[in-house]
């Protein structure tokens, strides 16, 4: 009993202490505080007097419920028998601990509001006039990031014996799918292997190989069900995957608003592939409110990494083949035949030089049909070499410059590679031995020598010369730093389609170093960038699953690229709904589909997609028929980007009346407009101007004889030396006599 009432006498001397240094006391103080600082703000007026009663009606309200906690306490206090006394004083102890850390708060976000002026509290001395505005620098984007402490990495999970040895097996598959090795089955195989172990990214590769249809059968559904899985998880290539499904309407109903979701998802994650299709989702305001700076933010996200992994070569070629000119008959530089390339490598082997460096360059940047092999490069430029020629001496150079496939980098025997290219006045050569001085790889530093030689280089027209030199005037590396010549010399080397040099002049413009800042042009060099990352390979894929005749595996890849913002993946998917190869969907909605991807490939400037567009319009496929809106794009295609089928289509339409005035002269305009715009369009405008040559005439004769006294006799048949047959007959004579007669004469100019 007696420690109870010492322990009731204890109680009593802590409330006690707690009533006079409590929250209370503390609160007073505060307040006096409070009042002191605003009242010192009020006279140096620097806040108004509305802003100043909002700010403490809002300190009044956080006081109040303070207040009110501390009455919470002393309820509980109360409520708490004195046989709980042990659990009471830890109540009191959490609800004191609880008020301290909100005073805290309170009183730091008091002594920072009254620090630091915020901007939104204007001072009268702040105010600055309009003069001051414009004298006043532009605030560039970039210093603000470069303030910004560096995020923290992120470090990779650890992963379990069985998933190491998963991700070992997943990138041997990829890598001999980048080299597209005949076993293509085998390598998905392997994917298919470390799928099943749970590696996360071989599933996803697992998904899009049943999408494209490569290595496995075309199964959209097993696509699917992966997606949704790994979507669950919170994958971001998994949402990439569903928006791609949801925008389309693969294997679900198509959704838009899900599509922008899972996109958007993908995007927050950093999937290349959610950033890109959101980026020219706002670039070209596709079910989304057009907005450039958001398309360059994300377009810049995905050329940072593409710019990360390139070379100072520019990486492996990618041809963009349109299946639309390839059915025209338009030389597309697609695919060397086998036969020819057979050819090429019976006169290498037999000592033909200019063989021997066709086949080497073909296998050190790839394409045409040619897998990038640089041993195989090495073996037709070291043949070449022996002759003393100079642009193998450059690429052996190159080769062993920056190394790779099996092959050793060795800056001694690139240097004289180097050397002896550019005693013969090659700019690879001369452009090589410019990067070996300037990174004092196998030689002195010496940055005078290396502007020397990308100096004779880039003025041979070489584009790795403009590009260093574009580099040292950026960066001011042994030059004086120049943004204006380093704007000329990266403009000179993007015209080769250089990566970097697209790269760093896209930042020149996104910032306005050395030209006047444009987020439309960064926008699309950005874009161009991003089109140009490995995933730019799967065109090539792509078209070679259309030349083998498995149409919609072709149609499936193009419309995952189309979604990238691909213009010429956009026109391919659209030229296979055109043709009834892609199966996929019934044919009224196929029409509908094509209308889309044709109106998407038109707004980037493809001419064939636009003259399609007015077909579609002119004939009622997937859209009501609307001559005018066909004269519309017939218009655009013929006047914007010159082409002869437009003008040929526009001078028909003149002819007839057909959504536009009945005009000949200007239909003769047209066709002659056509035959001098294209060779291929020549017959067919000479037989429409032969028509209308004929129809011009038939109409002349008719309205003579209408108006000649033979007509009179022809309608009534009173003539009593001839005939009605004879009349008829001679009629017929009488024009075809004209006709003749009018076709011999030259052509008259149209007024």
């Amino acid at each position: 009993m007696d420690n109870l009432r010492l322990y009731i006498v204890w109680l009593c001397f802590v409330l006690s202490a707690a009533e006079l240094l409590g929250p209370e006391a503390r609160k007073k103080n505060s307040e006096d505080d409070d009042d002191n600082s605003l009242e010192e703000l009020k006279e140096e007026g620097k806040i108004d007097p509305d802003l100043l009663n909002e700010i403490s009606e809002a300190m009044n309200l956080e006081f109040k419920q303070m207040r009110e906690m501390r009455e919470y306490n002393e309820a509980i206090r109360k409520t708490v028998g004195l046989l709980k006394g042990e659990e009471e004083d830890k109540e009191s102890e959490l609800a004191e601990s609880s008020l301290d850390q909100m005073e805290k708060t309170l009183k730091m976000f008091k002594t920072t509001l009254f620090r630091h002026e915020p901007n939104w509290i204007q001072d009268v001395k702040s105010i600055s006039s309009p003069e001051d505005e414009f004298e006043k620098p532009a605030e560039n984007p970039q210093d603000i990031l470069d303030m910004l402490p560096p995020l923290p990495e992120q470090e990779e999970p650890e992963l379990s014996p069985e998933l190491l040895e998963a991700k070992e097996l997943y990138e041997a598959a990829v890598d001999k799918l980048e080299r597209r090795t005949p076993d293509l089955r085998g390598a998905i195989l392997q994917v298919k292997h470390a799928a099943d172990k749970g590696y996360v990214p071989a599933q996803i590769k697992l998904a899009w190989s049943y999408i494209y249809g490569e290595g496995v059968e075309l199964d959209v559904e097993k696509a699917k069900n992966i997606f949704e899985g790994l979507a669950a998880e919170g994958n971001a290539d998994a949402h990439a995957g569903m928006g791609f499904l949801y925008a389309t309407g693969i294997a679900v109903p198509v959704s838009q608003a899900k599509a922008l979701v899972h996109y958007t998802m993908g995007a927050v994650g950093d999937s290349d592939y959610a950033q890109m299709a959101l980026a020219y989702r706002y670039w070209a305001g596709v079910t989304l409110t057009s907005s450039c700076p958001k398309a360059m933010e994300l377009y810049m996200k995905v050329a940072n990494k593409v710019a990360s992994q390139v070379s100072l070569s520019g990486g492996p070629a990618v041809h963009r083949v349109r299946l639309l000119d390839e059915a025209d008959g338009v030389s597309t530089g697609s695919a060397l035949d086998t036969d020819l390339i057979e050819y090429y490598q019976l006169l290498a082997e037999k000592g033909d030089v200019q063989a021997q460096i066709g086949l080497g360059q073909l296998h050190f940047q790839g394409g045409r049909g040619v897998t990038l092999d640089q041993n195989k490069a090495l073996h037709y430029f070291k043949q070449a070499a022996k002759s003393g020629n100079a642009v193998a001496n450059a690429f052996l150079g190159k080769i062993y410059l920056e190394g790779g496939d099996g092959i050793k980098a060795d800056n001694e025997t690139a240097f004289e590679y180097f050397k002896k290219a550019a005693e013969l006045n090659n700019p690879v050569g001369q452009s090589g031995l410019g990067i070996m001085y300037l990174q004092g790889r196998g030689v002195p530093k010496d940055t005078a020598k290396a502007f020397k030689y990308f100096t004779i280089a880039a003025n041979q027209g070489w584009v790795e010369g403009q590009l260093h030199l574009g580099f040292m005037y950026f960066g001011g590396i042994g030059v004086r730093r120049d943004f204006k010549k380093a704007n000329k010399y990266f403009s000179l080397a993007s015209q080769s389609g250089h990566v970097l040099a697209l790269y760093h002049l896209a930042q020149m413009h996104a910032q306005g170093l050395g030209v006047m800042r444009s987020c439309p042009t960064a926008v699309e060099l950005f874009k161009n960038v991003c089109e140009r990352g490995r995933w730019g390979s799967r065109l090539m894929l792509a078209h070679r699953a259309y030349r083998a005749r498995d149409s919609d595996s072709a149609f499936l890849q193009y419309l995952a690229l189309s979604e990238r913002g691909y213009e010429v993946a956009q026109s391919n998917a659209a030229f296979l709904l055109d043709e009834g190869e892609a199966r996929l969907f019934p044919a009224q909605e196929r029409w509908v589909r094509a209308l889309q991807l044709w109106a998407r490939g038109a707004s980037q400037g493809c001419a064939g997609a636009r003259v399609k567009l007015g077909d579609y319009h002119y004939y009622g496929l997937g859209t009501p028929r609307d001559l005018d809106a066909a004269a519309h794009h017939y218009r655009i295609a013929s006047e914007q980007l010159h082409s002869a089928q437009a003008t040929f289509n526009l001078g028909y339409m003149h002819e007839r009346g057909l959504g536009l005035a009945r005009d000949l002269h200007l239909a003769k305009r047209c066709y002659d407009l056509a035959a001098e715009a294209s060779a291929d369009a020549r017959l067919p405008a000479a037989l429409a101007l032969a028509r209308l040559h004929a129809h011009s005439a038939i109409e002349n004769m008719l309205e003579s004889f209408w108006q000649s006294p033979l007509a009179v006799l022809f309608l009534t048949g009173d003539s009593p030396l001839l005939s009605n047959w004879d009349i008829y007959l001679i009629t017929a004579l009488a024009g075809a006599l004209g006709l003749v007669v009018y076709l011999r004469r030259p052509p008259q100019p149209a007024n």
